[in-house]
């Protein structure tokens, strides 16, 4: 992947060339050992992987603490990408380190720490991961997600998760990722403190940790009434759309206009909820899809496009494949040429 601005210096004209390449999240196989997974997913022509590594997705694929101690097993793990001329394109983390229960808070932030510490020395650039949620006190069992600002507890419960948990926890953590020469990219996922783009402005703002940014997923934001296209320019202009995962949404408008979008029906009852996720272009088309991969050009994203398969329609196998097979659709992969207008302009004399 690269991005560089190309000078043409008959015309003068400069623009940039930015080079996205597709990715998938490998633990759609996590029942299959590392290699297994890893020719599935070559044969269907994809080269690099984003790889699970602790929390809530396991590590089946990666265990970083046994890895960093075990120079045979990291050897092992570093020549399975090695042989087959694949790249890690992140290291996924999904967890929650502020969770009000101590013993799951400690192995979410130890998996966390870990998986920074693995991807400096293999010179991965990226963690995926959730800024967490804390309880409503220091004595909660559970996190609570609180969005809506009345009666005023909410207001007083918000401002003491962002105070005193979530901007003091990624403070620290931010300076350790960037002494380790490793971008966090949160996923804006509801159930966690950054879920949009206005609390992830807020939270490098608090924290003022240029190695925290955003994981895109605008199956996340539709459901939310956001425009991924808008939150592209507005992620891109503050410098942290740091990684895009590829992910749809079908909206079921018979279920949506009795239970609406804050739907909490269980993901396993498909046909009784407002929205699923599902696989690219069955929920939106190719052409939305093709809007916002130019739009993820035009403002000069040159990192990972990232699919990952929760469409519980579809096997492992047909769901990734399709997916896979759209994103390529309408992926741009050449450089983009000098427009003709722009030459015309010169020619004729005029401005650009």
């Amino acid at each position: 992947m690269s991005s560089e601005e190309v000078v043409n210096f008959e015309f003068g004209v400069s623009w940039e060339v930015t080079e996205m390449e597709i990715s998938v999240c490998v633990r759609t196989y996590r029942d299959k050992p590392l290699e297994d997974a890893l020719d599935i997913l070559k044969s269907m022509g994809v080269l690099s992987v984003e790889v699970g590594a602790g929390a809530y997705l396991g590590k089946e694929h990666c265990d970083p603490s046994m890895l960093l101690a075990d120079s045979k097993s990291f050897e092992h793990f570093r020549l399975a990408f090695e042989r087959r001329k694949m790249k890690i394109s992140a290291f996924s983390v999904h967890g929650n380190p502020l969770h009000p229960q101590q013993d799951i808070a400690r192995r979410h932030h130890q998996d966390l720490i870990d998986a920074i510490d693995l991807a400096s020395r293999m010179n991965v650039q990226t963690i995926v991961t959730y800024s967490g949620c804390p309880g409503d006190s220091d004595n909660a069992r559970y996190p609570n997600w609180c969005f809506y600002p009345w009666p005023v507890e909410n207001t007083e419960l918000t401002a003491y998760q962002w105070d005193k948990k979530l901007v003091p926890y990624w403070k620290k953590i931010g300076a350790y990722a960037e002494d380790k020469g490793v971008k966090i990219a949160l996923e804006l996922q509801g159930s966690a403190c950054v879920y949009s783009p206005d609390t992830m402005l807020r939270l490098r703002e608090l924290t003022g940790q240029n190695a925290i940014g955003a994981n895109l997923d605008p199956s996340h934001l539709w459901w939310q009434g956001i425009d991924p296209l808008i939150a592209t320019h507005v992620l891109s202009q503050a410098g942290c759309l740091y990684y895009f995962h590829a992910k749809d949404i079908r909206f079921d408008s018979y279920n949506q206009s009795t239970k609406g979008l804050v739907d909490s029906t269980s993901f396993r009852c498909v046909s009784e909820r407002a929205w699923m996720f599902c696989t690219i272009g069955y929920g939106h088309s190719n052409h939305e899809w093709a809007k916002l991969m130019a739009t993820l050009r035009a403002v000069g994203y040159d990192g990972y496009i990232s699919v990952e398969h929760e469409d519980a329609l579809m096997s492992l196998d047909e769901g990734l494949r399709r997916g896979v097979e759209n994103i390529k659709s309408v992926l741009m992969t050449e450089p983009a040429a000098v427009p003709p207008a722009f030459l015309a302009q010169k020619k004729d004399g005029g401005q650009q």
